[in-house]
């Protein structure tokens, strides 16, 4: 029997903000699955977390996030709808998609 291969290093694909999502920095954790952002356009949003991202998905200060601002209150509120690991917001900065 062989071992398996330890040294293949695995490969994945980074998600680009798409047309009215946004990539933002997360402030502080107010409970109840909201969170405080700041956003790549400037603005501070008061975000939540929707329900089949909230156990699945543990999100600390300082993790850059995927957010959707909602149709009213655009400048205030918004969804998260991803979050990103230590690489692949370094490959965001680097790309030019998070100007903070």
């Amino acid at each position: 029997m062989s071992k398996p291969d330890n040294n293949q290093q695995e490969y994945r694909r980074v998600r680009t903000p798409k047309k009215g999502e946004i990539p933002g920095v997360v402030e502080q954790i107010m409970g109840h699955g909201k969170l405080k952002v700041r956003c790549a356009d400037g603005n501070l949003r008061m975000t939540r977390i929707p329900g089949k991202m909230k156990k699945r998905i543990w999100i600390r200060e300082g993790d850059v996030i995927l957010v959707k601002p909602w149709d009213f209150q655009a400048d205030e509120k918004a969804d998260v709808i991803w979050r990103y690991t230590k690489t692949e917001s370094n490959w965001l900065e680097r790309k030019g998609y998070l100007k903070m």
